[in-house]
């Protein structure tokens, strides 16, 4: 069986997060992508804390797309440093891990 994760991604805007989205199924990097429409990220950059209104993206995938996926968000992506972020799945419903097999490549 595949090896999953989840991806972890933040965008700008919507309109971002949805083109990543779309990017990565098309292609199908992923099966799915959940876009939660509002975070507050507070990071640190150029030497001080920042804050920011972000949405996150959740791409589920397999290990393999992994790669093509990262140059994928990073080429669409507006942010000098993107987030792209694995977290492996140890777990999961067989059906559904069954339907991501089904929904990449």
């Amino acid at each position: 069986m595949n090896k999953f994760n989840i991806i972890l991604v933040t965008a700008h805007d919507i309109k971002l997060a949805r083109n990543l989205a779309k990017a990565a199924l098309e292609t199908k990097l992923a099966a799915c992508a959940n876009i939660i429409p509002h975070v507050e990220s507070h990071y640190w950059w150029d030497e001080k804390i920042e804050n920011e209104s972000e949405v996150l993206i959740f791409f589920k995938t397999s290990e393999k797309n992994i790669p093509e996926l990262e140059r994928t968000i990073c080429d669409l992506h507006t942010y000098d440093t993107p987030e792209f972020i694995t977290v492996p799945m140890t777990a999961g419903n067989h059906r559904y891990l069954n339907w991501l097999s089904e929904n990449m490549k």
